[in-house]
């Protein structure tokens, strides 16, 4: 996968809940993907900020890949506890 191929899904599935190379880590609840040195960074923030479940890739592609699966598992939680509620 390539970036802009995660951009696209991002928008076309209508994905929230992320911090795309940014710089706002701190919000609680967030799917995070961030690049140090010569490797990419991908974890959740929980409802404390506190980084979970954090892995380390040397390849962008497999990065992106993890990203983009965790934002798919966030979007189906909310959507599952939307519905639990009504």
């Amino acid at each position: 996968m390539r970036l802009k191929d995660a951009e696209e899904l991002i928008q076309s599935e209508k994905l929230e809940n992320y911090c795309f190379f940014c710089n706002e880590t701190i919000k609680e609840g967030i799917v995070v993907i961030e690049k140090e040195a010569n490797e990419w960074i991908v974890y959740t923030n929980n409802e404390r900020a506190t980084k979970k479940g954090e892995k380390r890739y040397k390849a962008e592609s497999e990065a992106l890949l993890d990203f983009i699966e965790r934002l798919r598992g966030d979007k189906a939680m909310r959507k599952y506890n939307l519905k639990n509620l009504l």
